[in-house]
């Protein structure tokens, strides 16, 4: 049996302006970082042989807080772009209510909530995930399989695509869940990476 704990980076600057962010490299804001802060608080009880971020910066501080709050002993760390957040192509860095007055109500939720329709430029959910799965697949699922605890901050998308493969759940399923900032998520796996159980702290 091996623990796989995964959670969203705190708030950043650019979901408190409400803000498509995507690949751009937005820090945390005050309350991102208490959020990283009262994510480790939760995880005080457990130990982790590997962790994982995104490389982008509001995911790697979120990871950095959470450990040094709990004084967990330097583990190895690995950043990699297949965690990143989905490309939101050529509506990072626009207002999304703005966004909805531009382009309609309609088809910004198209853009934001469909499975396989990518914004301008952008990735969908679909795309986003056929990078993140093999990415879990190859690099942590064997640590998994040998019994070592991961711990994964990523985003909120890239997680969706890795919550959705891990829990088997269909496009209209994953489409519907929402993944809070800073709420770490835990799976109690068996040696074949099935979900033994799952629960938020």
């Amino acid at each position: 049996m091996s623990l796989l704990v995964i959670f969203r980076h705190g708030q950043s600057l650019w979901n408190l302006e409400n803000k498509f962010t995507g690949w751009v490299d937005v820090d945390l804001s005050e309350q991102g970082i208490n959020e990283a802060q009262q994510a480790g608080m939760k995880l005080k009880n457990l130990r982790f042989d590997y962790a994982y971020s995104s490389s982008l910066i509001r995911a790697q501080k979120t990871l950095s807080i959470a450990l040094e709050a709990i004084h967990h002993p330097a583990i190895p760390t690995v950043y990699n772009l297949a965690l990143n957040e989905r490309k939101y192509g050529d509506l990072q860095g626009l207002n999304k209510t703005e966004t909805a007055k531009k382009f309609g109500d309609e088809q910004v939720k198209i853009w934001r909530r469909s499975f396989d329709v990518a914004p301008p430029n952008g990735e969908s959910l679909k795309d986003t995930a056929a990078r993140v799965i093999p990415y879990f697949d190859m690099e942590i699922g064997p640590k998994l399989r040998a019994g070592k605890n991961v711990v994964i901050v990523a985003h909120g998308n890239s997680l969706r695509a890795l919550i959705m493969h891990l829990e088997k759940m269909t496009p209209k399923q994953i489409l519907e869940f929402e993944m809070g900032t800073g709420v770490p998520r835990v799976y109690d796996l068996d040696n074949n990476l099935n979900v033994l159980s799952v629960k938020n702290l």
